[in-house]
């Protein structure tokens, strides 16, 4: 979500998603034309080994989940359907995005 916000307390961690987003962006303008699609997927909070600490702490686990619309952590398994689509003839014309999948957190 670092693509897309700022962040509190992980500056370089933001600066790195923020250049994923924009490498992604360049090279979609520079490789379109010759029929490649550069896409991205910008996972929200996923229930993985690098946010245990988060899911273990209850007040920083309850703030985060109640930012959440679905109401819950994203699991790997949330992340086949985009990464299904980007892989498919159905986003032959999608070129340059970086696709949220955070269970609706952007949206708030």
């Amino acid at each position: 979500m670092l693509t897309f916000q700022g962040g509190v307390r992980v500056p370089a961690y933001t600066a790195s998603k923020s250049g994923v987003g924009g490498l992604t962006k360049a090279l979609a303008n520079e490789w379109a034309g010759h029929g490649i699609n550069v896409n991205a997927i910008a996972p929200g909070y996923f229930a993985t080994n690098n946010t245990a600490a988060l899911q273990a702490d209850a007040k920083r686990n309850a703030e985060i989940l109640s930012r959440i619309p679905s109401g819950r952590w994203g699991q790997p398994a949330d992340l086949a359907g985009a990464a299904v689509f980007l892989a498919s003839s159905a986003s032959n014309y999608v070129h340059g995005i970086t696709l949220p999948v955070d269970g609706g957190w952007l949206a708030r």
